[in-house]
């Protein structure tokens, strides 16, 4: 007989076992991510133009948001997590720029 403790302790490892292959899936999504705005940071630096997009970057925020929503998560944290994002593809960019 199985009791309370080890079913709770089995539902524990499976939900580690999930957040485990989502943050591996997280990882490699930004990785990949990271890839393409790297190659248009490349291909703003050859062609002169600025490393940020203040247009897009709003364009994006209000497009997470409304993702977050949907999703169910918090639109707030979806915004910081996109701040932050842009906030590193920038400096990648200016740095490409150099």
């Amino acid at each position: 007989m199985t009791t309370d403790h080890e079913r709770a302790a089995a539902l524990l490892a499976e939900h580690r076992e999930s957040i485990d292959r989502l943050d591996a899936i997280l990882v490699y999504t930004l990785g990949e991510r990271f890839k393409h705005t790297q190659a248009v940071g490349r291909l703003k630096a050859d062609h002169d133009l600025p490393p940020s997009d203040p247009v897009r970057e709003d364009q994006q925020i209000a497009r997470l948001t409304d993702l977050a929503r949907r999703a169910d998560l918090d639109p707030e944290f979806a915004k910081k997590f996109l701040a932050f994002i842009i906030e590193e593809v920038i400096k990648h960019h200016e740095k490409i720029k150099t």
